[in-house]
C-alpha cells in the first residue's frame, strides 16, 4: 500500500471516530440535561376516569423533583391503541412518555393493535384495581345475584358498558359471563369516563370498571356498586362483597403504570425512573389516590416488566379460552 493511501485511510479513519465521539458526546449531553423542555404524558383515554386522574396527580406531584412541567395529553381512541402507538413512533428522546394500562396486552391478542408491549420501556407501575360491576342507585338489582338472574332471564339484554372492545373492563364482562353463565350486551365506549356517564344517564344497564372510577357517584348517591373482581373487598368500598365471597371464582383487573418507547436512552431512563419513584412517594400523589380510590401499588421498571411479561400470557390465554372477537 502506498504510504499516501495509507494516511488518507487513516485520516478517514480518525475522521469517523471524531464524529462517533461527538455523536456519543451529544447524546450524553442531552441525556445529563434531561429534561430541559416540557414532557408530555398521554393519556389514551378520555379525561375524567381513573388513568387520567392518576396522570394528573404525578404530574402535580412531581414538581417538587423535576425541573420542567409534565403536561398531560389525552388521546383517545381505539380502545388506548391511539395514543401508544403516537408514543411509539415518537423521538425517544424521554419528551413524549405514556400511561401504560393492561390493553397494551390485550389490544395486539385481539388483532386490534400491531404493537407489542416491549415496544415501551418500563417506567415503573403505580397503581392496581379490579373490576367491579355497578349500577345506578336506583336500580331494582341490590345484589349481584339480581343482577346475574335477570341477565340470564334475558340474555344479551342487559347492557354493560366498558371502556372499548378488548378492554380489561370488556374481558372482565365476558370472563364474568364466563363463570355464571350470563350473556350481556357490551357497549363500548372510549374510556371508562364516557361509560359511567352513560350509565347515569340511564343509557345502559350497568358498567364493569374499577371502583375509582365510579367512586364519586357512589359517594353522591347515584351509583351503587354489587361486587368487586378483588381477592379482598377494596378499601373505601368495605360493605362491597368480592366475587368469591358471592361463589364466583373469578379476580381481574387492570394496572397503570408509566412507559417511554423502547429506544429511550439508558440515562434518560435513569433519571425518568429516579423522578418517578421520588414522586411516587409524595403525600400528594397517595391523597390523591386515595380519594379517587385509585388502588396505590408501586413497582419499579424491572419488576413491571416482569409483570407485563406474565400478563401478557395471561390475558393471551383468557382471549383464547373465551373467543373473544373485536
Amino acid at each position: 500500500m502506498k504510504r499516501s493511501d495509507f494516511l488518507r485511510g487513516l485520516a478517514a479513519l480518525s475522521a469517523t471516530a471524531a464524529l462517533s465521539l461527538g455523536l456519543a458526546g451529544t447524546a450524553s449531553a442531552q441525556a445529563s440535561d434531561y429534561p430541559n423542555r416540557t414532557i408530555e404524558l398521554l393519556v389514551p383515554y378520555q379525561p375524567g376516569g381513573g388513568t387520567d386522574g392518576l396522570a394528573r396527580a404525578f404530574a402535580d406531584a412531581s414538581r417538587k423533583h423535576i425541573s420542567q412541567p409534565i403536561v398531560i395529553v389525552n388521546r383517545p381512541g381505539a380502545g388506548g391503541a391511539i395514543g401508544w402507538t403516537e408514543v411509539i413512533n415518537s423521538r425517544p428522546d424521554g419528551y413524549k412518555l405514556a400511561v401504560l394500562t393492561v390493553e397494551l396486552l390485550t389490544l395486539p391478542h385481539l388483532g386490534l393493535a400491531k404493537f407489542n408491549y416491549d415496544d415501551f420501556q418500563p417506567i415503573a407501575q403505580l397503581n392496581a384495581d379490579p373490576a367491579a360491576i355497578t349500577v345506578k342507585a336506583d336500580s331494582p338489582w341490590n345484589t349481584i345475584e339480581d343482577f346475574l338472574a335477570a341477565a340470564k332471564k334475558d340474555p344479551g339484554k342487559v347492557n354493560v358498558g366498558n371502556s372499548g372492545n378488548g378492554s380489561i373492563w370488556h374481558l372482565a364482562a365476558a370472563a364474568l359471563e364466563d363463570k355464571t353463565g350470563t350473556k350481556f350486551g357490551h357497549i363500548p365506549f372510549q374510556g371508562a369516563a364516557p361509560a359511567v356517564l352513560a350509565l347515569l344517564g340511564g343509557h345502559i344497564d350497568a358498567v364493569a370498571v374499577s371502583p375509582a372510577e365510579v367512586t364519586t357517584h357512589v359517594q353522591g348517591g347515584k351509583l351503587k356498586v354489587l361486587m368487586v373482581m378483588a381477592d379482598q373487598r377494596v378499601k373505601g368500598f368495605e360493605k362491597v362483597p368480592t366475587a368469591k365471597e358471592r361463589g364466583i371464582d373469578l379476580t381481574i383487573g387492570t394496572w397503570r403504570g408509566l412507559g417511554a418507547p423502547k429506544n429511550t436512552p439508558p440515562e434518560v431512563m435513569a433519571r425518568l425512573r429516579e423522578i418517578t419513584a421520588k414522586t411516587a412517594a409524595e403525600p400528594l400523589m397517595h391523597e390523591v389516590m386515595d380519594k379517587q380510590n385509585l388502588g396505590y401499588v408501586y413497582t419499579d421498571g424491572a419488576a413491571f416488566k416482569e409483570t407485563l411479561a406474565k400478563d401478557n400470557a395471561y390475558f393471551k390465554a383468557l382471549i383464547t379460552k373465551l373467543n373473544i372477537k373485536p
